[in-house]
């Protein structure tokens, strides 16, 4: 495993595509970027926790949304013993009927576990499912980890760790760049921080539900925050380029083009993009199935917002671009804050009689 200082930046190698799934052996432990000293609030003395492998660990999951789902099921069918929690506990049936254990409590879950994954809808979901009376923070114990895989902003995971570390627990940021077709196909992207002894044990069951894992280290081993940084530059780059995507399909609308022709001259040049093939055609016919719901890009590009003030920049494009989907998930009472992101067509789209005349227009 390839390490390079001082930003302590390493990849699990993806695995491929065509090779069944295996357990990887143990990583080394990234050592702490050079000029640094490894974070106090992991205790050296603390037992560590066991390399994950189907048969011999018990893995945790609170969670079970649309991604949730998918990463724990690919657990269960890798072999893994899991027990899981969620606010709504019929959503686990489905995990339950394939083998996994429910759980009363996050705090129970965490306690059966020896390393326990989080997938929470924002940060209010992540600290109160990670830091309250039957939290998973409350079931930590010194050989036991906790790696939550929520979008949320830094301040936000280094309360989550703080919380995990005073049990005596380790904890590592991992936030995921994919949405719901990768989740289920085991091919996410992990961009994780803090200890680098979880990232190491961690490494079979995070090849279980992704195709690479990142390692982003920070001013020491224990450092958290990089992973929630990286998440939200990548979705501030997403939800501005889908936006830009729908823009450029009401304009074609607009001036009486195709929409679908649109997309096959954009898939033939320098802005070709996989996103664009995944999400256009149902875009042109107004079909928004939800893989990534409108309202999480929302949620994700007001944090970037917040990220880029505290460091003095402004994002125009980025604020627009949030402006967009506020304006989408709001757009006359259709629900679509739900809806899958690339509904932000909708908040772009000329008005009904501006439409019609378009499409007589492109008739003529």
């Amino acid at each position: 495993m390839a390490i390079t200082t001082p930003t302590t930046l390493a990849c699990l190698p993806a695995r491929s595509p065509s090779r069944p799934r295996a357990a990887r052996p143990p990583l080394p432990t990234p050592p702490a970027a050079a000029g640094t000293t490894p974070s106090s609030a992991s205790s050296p003395s603390s037992p560590s926790v066991p390399t994950l492998a189907p048969g011999k660990t018990t893995l945790g999951f609170v969670g079970i949304g649309i991604m949730g789902l998918a990463m724990a099921t690919n657990l269960l069918k890798a072999g893994y013993d899991v027990v899981v929690w969620n606010r709504s506990p019929e959503r686990c049936a489905p995990l339950v009927a394939a083998g996994a254990r429910l759980a009363a409590t996050a705090r129970e879950a965490a306690a059966e576990a020896d390393v326990t994954f989080g997938m929470l809808s924002d940060p209010r979901a992540a600290l109160a499912v990670a830091t309250g009376p039957d939290g998973v923070a409350a079931g930590m114990a010194p050989g036991k980890g906790y790696v939550d895989a929520s979008t949320v902003d830094a301040g936000t995971s280094r309360a989550v760790a703080a919380a995990v570390r005073a049990r005596g627990g380790l904890f590592l940021e991992a936030p995921v760049s994919g949405s719901k077709g990768p989740a289920e196909q085991g091919a996410l992207i992990f961009l994780a921080a803090g200890d680098a002894a979880l990232f190491a044990a961690c490494g079979p069951a995070l090849g279980v539900m992704g195709k690479a894992s990142f390692y982003l280290g920070g001013e020491g081993d224990g450092a958290v925050g990089a992973g929630a940084h990286m998440k939200l530059v990548v979705n501030a780059i997403m939800g501005s380029t889908m936006a830009a995507l729908a823009e450029g399909l009401a304009l074609a609308g607009a001036a009486g083009l195709s929409e679908a022709r649109v997309l096959e001259v954009a898939s033939l040049g320098a802005i070709a993009c996989p996103m664009f093939a995944l999400k256009g055609p149902a875009m042109v016919e107004r079909r928004y199935p939800p893989a990534f719901p409108l309202k999480h890009q929302q949620k994700d590009l007001r944090l970037a917002l917040e990220l880029a003030q505290a460091a003095g920049l402004e994002l125009g494009v980025a604020r627009a671009a949030h402006g967009a989907y506020a304006r989408a998930a709001a757009a006359d009472g259709k629900g679509l804050a739900d809806a899958d992101f690339s509904a932000v067509l909708e908040a772009v789209l000329p008005p009904p009689k501006a439409a019609a005349a378009a499409a007589s227009r492109g008739a003529a």
